[in-house]
């Protein structure tokens, strides 16, 4: 091999393309992005974001909302370009995407853990095949799990609570109230 070839020729493993790196890292910031509304959910617990890539010198978020009338958007979408920014990987421009509508069958499991800790039963499970219908009229689960004791001997109060994706409940075992986490 003459001087100029081994010279050209790869050293050890290539570096990543810093593109892919800068990716990477922007989830990692996302995961620590917290709801406004429930704040022991990340943006990526709740599988809001549905897409992370370059544009330009920036990057673009995107970001499909639980619900177009939720409060919480500007508030999330200005959390993402904070966190992403104060990392160095702006700039950072957030764009919301409302189809396909937001299903909680794109919460993580992980997601769903963190709920039921804090005190929010979660989002029962959804249709895989056909997502989740939007339903004007829908029938409370039966028999939903008190976060706190596990009882299922639970009644709905309301259907909505501190926010429209959550209905309140109470457990008649324990006597606590707790909000459930709508399956959408």
């Amino acid at each position: 091999m003459s001087d100029l070839a081994a010279a050209a020729a790869p050293q050890g493993p290539l570096p990543r393309a810093p593109s892919a790196a800068r990716i990477e890292q922007a989830w990692a910031v996302l995961g620590t992005v917290l709801d406004p509304e429930v704040p022991v959910v990340s943006v990526l617990d709740l599988g809001i974001v549905r897409e992370v890539h370059e544009a330009g010198p920036g990057l673009v978020v995107v970001v499909t909302p639980t619900y177009s009338g939720c409060p919480a958007t500007e508030v999330i979408a200005q959390s993402i370009v904070d966190a992403l920014e104060a990392e160095g990987l702006g700039p950072v421009e957030v764009r919301m995407q409302r189809a396909p509508a937001w299903t909680t069958a794109w919460m993580s499991d992980e997601g769903r853990r963190k709920l039921r800790a804090y005190g929010i039963a979660p989002p029962g499970p959804v249709d895989p095949a056909h997502g989740a219908p939007v339903r004007f009229v829908r029938r409370p689960p039966t028999a939903l799990a008190c976060p706190r004791c596990e009882s299922t001997n639970t009644e709905r109060l309301a259907p909505f609570g501190a926010t429209a994706c959550k209905a309140l409940w109470r457990c008649k075992a324990c006597g606590e109230p707790f909000e459930h986490f709508k399956p959408l």
